[in-house]
């Protein structure tokens, strides 16, 4: 008989594969166009994978050494990430992040691709693969795949010109932007009319730009904060977090228990996060919203566009 792995493999190149493979799981036959016939189907359209509802009642010991995209106790639906033609998409966005009228996705295959309004050039992203994109004011920043940061858009006080290094991430704002290099340490450029483009000494797991001013957390979990504080945005409270976001003149970030603290301006309430414990949050204008731990999303501060009033999941 032919082990199992190579049969495994086989069906990936042909139908000799997946003819032995059904042989053993069901006894079902398998048909396919000839090698040399120029109508056939490209292989990687997912039309040669199996139906597994045909593998449904194989035995578990013959079918032990398939891959897990074939196993049907691990996956139930093969076509499941195939497009309704059958086919896997084209392209695919793995993130998306929005800036003022335009926005930012990277690809599956690494490339980034911008939409919206370009004025100033923040809709044309440069070629090459990246590892995350983040859009901002009126410009956005990426880190390559080597490890690098470029931004694009409007080079208000020297926005989208970032410092050589290699970053782990980037978070560019209204006219500034900040990372986190690949030794820990925060780095910012642009406009520093505030302070918000020099980041304070040690090591940060993350960083988060708001409207000048930015919160970084640290290695040890403390987070702290610098540029604008008029309204007492860089003066977060004590403790131990484990993310931060920086939003207008306030901030938000989740504790190591889950809870959200938030600090600074609290016009509209911006600041009085609900009890309860979450797994992410996001502060923006005048308003803020995490999700739950049980999956749903609660927002509060400013009401005026139902901007606090996420749907059910």
């Amino acid at each position: 008989m032919v082990p199992i792995k190579e049969i495994a493999r086989l069906q990936g190149r042909s139908c000799l594969g997946v003819a032995l493979l059904m042989t053993i799981a069901t006894g079902a036959a398998c048909s396919r166009t000839p090698l040399d016939d120029p109508t056939r189907t490209a292989p990687d359209g997912g039309d040669d994978r199996p139906d597994t509802t045909k593998l449904i009642g194989a035995q578990p010991d013959a079918l032990a050494d398939l891959p897990a995209d074939l196993r049907p106790d691990v996956a139930t639906d093969l076509r499941a990430d195939l497009g309704p033609d059958g086919k896997r998409p084209a392209v695919a966005f793995v993130s998306v992040s929005v800036g003022n009228e335009f926005g930012c996705g990277l690809k599956n295959d690494g490339t980034v691709a911008c939409w919206g309004d370009n004025s100033f050039g923040e809709a044309t992203p440069p070629a090459g693969t990246f590892l995350s994109v983040s859009a901002g004011n009126l410009f956005a920043c990426g880190v390559r795949t080597d490890g690098t940061v470029v931004c694009w858009g409007g080079n208000f006080a020297g926005a989208t010109s970032p410092p050589a290094g290699t970053f782990a991430s980037v978070s560019p704002n209204t006219v500034f932007a900040c990372g986190v290099s690949t030794a820990g340490a925060a780095a910012c450029w642009g406009f520093n009319g505030q302070g918000e483009s020099s980041p304070p000494a040690g090591t940060f797991a993350s960083v988060s730009t708001g409207t000048l001013f930015a919160c970084g957390v640290k290695t040890a979990g403390t987070i702290a904060c610098w540029g604008s504080n008029d309204s007492g945005q860089a003066t977060p409270p004590a403790g131990t977090f484990v993310s931060v976001s920086a939003g207008d003149r306030f901030a938000c970030g989740v504790k190591n228990n889950g809870t959200i603290a938030c600090w600074g301006d609290n016009t509209y309430g911006e600041a009085k996060p609900p009890s309860g414990t979450f797994v992410s949050v996001s502060a923006g204008y005048g308003f803020a919203c995490g999700v739950k731990n049980n999956g749903t999303a609660a927002c509060w501060g400013s009401t005026g566009y139902g901007q606090t009033t996420p749907p059910a999941p």
